[in-house]
């Protein structure tokens, strides 16, 4: 499953100029200093309120709506507030976003840089759109490009290679100018239906397959609409939907969900759903000491919570990147750090594992982590948010490595700026 190994955002709210990861430019040592290092399988954010962890995870959102619909419409969710509101204060320049990324362990690197400004009549377009890619037989590198626009107009390059730089070449001929009748929607949402363009395809679906959990327990209460579902909506609202999915695709898989609920919720035997007269469906929870069921209306946040985190990381055809913002809130404490540790099995224990990306501020979720996994997101004097890696500060590998739990640092003041 393809993995993004750096991201970079500029101008967007207070993330100035923000790297996470390695991207195309930083695969190899600068200067005689070290060389980025990828983001891993799971990655967490850390930081205090107000730093912009929330702006980093809409970054990712963004990006993933503009695919999902154009660039005006992803500045206008009532969130955003429009472009101006998106962009950094006192900037003129436009919003710009790198994902730096592998569709496998050992396929070569592809760049996407995207680049929304604001036209004549104070509009967002698409102001430019690259996807680049390491010659064949390379994995770092110069990448070269296999679309480059600019203003909706320039070259793509057809076929599975992207080498179509060179003058008088074999890929020469495959390169054709298009121009987009639209600059508000991306390159990619257009090329990408095209037989001639997989490459593009190829990122356009991993992006259009991006997840971000925004569930709130209220919305996981309602009664909707009888009828399964594969997948977990957004907020939440479909969840008695999933498991009805779950109940009759996916049994064996549904009771294992159930085993590892009731060993972090303890009493919860059974989980079903019911159809209602008006053809809506009804979230049953059993629990061993009441011979008759509760309904999800009746359960606490954090048990409906833990139940969707574990429908979601389940799920037979799980999205290649999941973000997460703040998991921890309505769970109880001892949870978090076996909360954490579901989320790393789950990045990490099978080759079509979705890569998982979560902001927190509890350290209970932070202990159950290793150095290389977790970001710490400051904000510096200028008002605008700087990002490193904990295993950057060589204090904190030091006392990991001797045993101490990287929550309690964190709490303790040693992840700071100093």
């Amino acid at each position: 499953m393809a993995t993004i190994e750096g991201f970079r955002v500029q101008n967007f709210r207070s993330l100035r100029d923000v790297t996470i990861g390695k991207l195309a430019k930083l695969a190899k040592p600068l200067d005689g200093k070290a060389k980025a290092e990828p983001l891993t399988p799971f990655t967490v954010v850390i930081g205090k309120n107000g730093v912009g962890k929330s702006s980093l995870l809409d970054a990712f959102g963004f990006v993933a709506d503009c695919l999902a619909t154009d660039v005006e419409q992803a500045c206008d969710i009532k969130q955003r507030g429009g472009f101006e509101r998106l962009r950094t204060k006192g900037v003129d320049e436009p919003l710009r976003f790198e994902i730096y990324y592998r569709e496998n362990p050992n396929g070569r690197p592809i760049a996407y840089e995207l680049a929304i400004g604001m036209d004549k009549t104070r509009r967002p377009f698409v102001k430019s759109e690259t996807l680049k890619q390491a010659r064949t037989g390379t994995t770092l590198g110069r990448l070269y490009p296999f679309m480059a626009l600019e203003n909706g107009k320039g070259n793509v390059w057809a076929g599975d290679e992207a080498l179509g730089t060179l003058k008088n070449t074999k890929e020469d001929k495959q390169q054709v100018h298009i121009e987009l009748t639209d600059t508000r929607q991306l390159g990619i949402a257009t090329l990408g239906t095209l037989k001639e363009h997989p490459r593009i395809k190829q990122f356009r679906d991993f992006l259009k397959g991006w997840y971000l959990s925004y569930f709130y327990p209220d919305a996981a209460r309602g009664l909707p609409h009888a009828g399964a579902q594969r997948h977990l909506s957004v907020h939440g609202e479909n969840l008695g939907n999933v498991v009805q999915f779950m109940e009759r695709e996916h049994p064996d898989r549904f009771k294992e969900i159930l085993v590892r609920i009731a060993k972090k919720i303890p009493g919860i035997t059974k989980i079903t759903t019911q159809e209602t007269l008006d053809k809506r469906v009804l979230l049953q929870f059993n629990e061993a000491s009441f011979q008759d069921p509760f309904f999800a209306q009746q359960m606490s946040d954090g048990t409906l919570k833990m139940f969707a985190y574990l429908l979601l990381l389940e799920d037979p055809e799980p999205p290649p990147f999941i973000c997460i913002e703040e998991p921890e809130n309505g769970l109880y404490h001892q949870l978090l750090e076996s909360l954490a540790a579901e989320f790393r099995e789950h990045a990490t224990g099978k080759s079509n594992a979705p890569q998982v990306f979560v902001t927190t501020h509890q350290p209970y979720f932070v202990n159950a982590l290793v150095p290389s996994e977790v970001w710490i997101l400051e904000k510096g004097e200028d008002g605008f948010s700087t990002i490193r890696c904990a295993s950057e500060i060589e204090i904190v590998k030091n006392l990991t490595d001797e045993g101490l739990p990287l929550g309690s640092l964190w709490y303790s003041n040693y992840l700071d700026e100093k």
